[in-house]
């Protein structure tokens, strides 16, 4: 008989992870109240405080929305390529 994976939300993960931080209880301790093995807290552990930068890095939230904006005007650009493109199509199929 198999044992089913148990999955985690975003928050209960956060929440484990934040717990872990603070250092007021081992890991093996919140492993074993949350039905956890260590090595899954270590990793939440260690994705949490590496994504804190990203939380408040002010210039990741700039170099999207350049990208974003880049990647709009390209869309127009195709939209008004493949317009001109079919009309091309449909005036030269007058001359064959």
């Amino acid at each position: 008989m198999s044992v089913k994976r148990s999955n985690h939300t975003a928050k209960q993960k956060g929440m484990i992870a934040i717990e872990a931080l603070k250092g007021e209880k081992t890991i093996s301790e919140i492993a074993s109240k949350n039905n956890l093995h260590p090595t899954q807290v270590t990793r939440w552990k260690t994705q949490l405080s590496k994504g804190f930068e990203a939380i408040f890095d002010k210039s990741d939230v700039k170099a999207r929305r350049v990208v974003e904006s880049r990647e709009a005007e390209l869309f127009e650009e195709i939209g008004r390529l493949k317009f001109e493109l079919d009309w091309l199509k449909k005036k030269a199929a007058k001359f064959d």
